[in-house]
């Protein structure tokens, strides 16, 4: 077991004395507001470590666990050292952020076609990883900061977000960026590996040759972007596009991508044909979970 696992397995059993409940929901609402996650990611991780646990137990492999008071692993002061960890790479400034790169991406003619993303290391190979809002909101800030260095001056009519996280990015950057342009709203449906457009999506009327933002969350395998952008001609066939995405899954283990050719969805991308695009991170599979599980 992980230590990252063994804290939420120690709260789940009462060993973590700082989080010492009568009631398992009530243990897990303390360690969501040490963390500052939502109880509903707490829950999440605390059914996989308990069926991590579970398999230990099985197969003869499981540690004894101290009562909390004695000293040692599982003592008061140890449990609450790791909770206390648990809750830093939660609060810290960047705690979740890797390293910084430069990669070449498409942009407008005379532009800079060179971005600083930044990496999001994952410790839990397999799993998704859950965002803080300090991370989401360095996320927003790196796009604002690419924008800016486009090149030249972007001035937008309209930015969509793409699905709810995306529309906390399209609200962020309408206010700080876009001189609070109008706010378009893109809810994916999909059934049957089939993407479509929900009728609560919402369209702003703008002039006839729009400059038009689109914002997502991620891009991995999928093209929902292709059937966002085909939607978006046919409303506004005199657009141009650009397209501002917070994580890019990467093909291998290494998040340092160099160009598109490096990313999943670097050719779903491309062929969207943006004046530009601008990404805020690069991740690994099987990808990231935004803060407050938004969809």
């Amino acid at each position: 077991m992980t230590p990252h696992e063994r804290i939420y397995a120690e709260v789940d059993l009462n060993l973590a004395a700082e989080h010492s409940f009568p009631t398992l929901t009530e243990r897990q609402e303390s360690l969501a507001v040490a963390m500052r996650c939502a109880s509903k990611t707490v829950r999440r991780h605390s059914d996989r470590a308990m069926e991590t646990l579970a398999v230990l137990i099985a197969t003869g492999q499981a540690a004894i666990v101290r009562p909390v008071g004695e000293r040692g692993e599982g003592s008061t002061e140890a449990t609450h050292s790791s909770s206390h960890r648990a809750a830093q790479s939660f609060a810290l400034p960047g705690g979740q952020i890797g390293r910084d790169f430069e990669m070449t991406v498409p942009t407008v003619e005379y532009g800079n076609p060179v971005i600083s993303p930044f990496t999001l290391p994952n410790p839990e190979r397999g799993r998704l990883l859950d965002l803080s809002w300090e991370t989401f909101g360095r996320g927003v800030e790196r796009l604002k900061h690419q924008i800016k260095n486009l090149g030249r001056r972007l001035d937008v009519d309209v930015v969509f977000g793409i699905n709810e996280a995306g529309l906390v990015m399209a609200t962020f950057l309408s206010s700080a960026q876009f001189n609070r342009c109008a706010i378009g709203y893109l809810r994916c449906n999909k059934v049957r590996d089939q993407i479509s457009l929900d009728p609560a999506s919402f369209f702003p009327g703008t002039r006839e040759n729009p400059t038009i933002v689109l914002c997502d969350f991620e891009v991995k395998h999928a093209d929902v972007i292709g059937v966002i952008v085909r939607d978006i001609r046919d409303r506004y066939p005199r657009a141009e596009l650009y397209f501002a995405v917070f994580g890019a899954m990467v093909h291998a283990d290494e998040l340092v991508a160099k160009d598109f050719d490096d990313l999943t969805g670097g050719r779903i991308m491309a062929a969207a044909k943006f004046e530009a695009v601008f990404i805020a991170a690069t991740m690994s599979p099987p990808g990231i979970e935004p803060p407050l599980e938004l969809r």
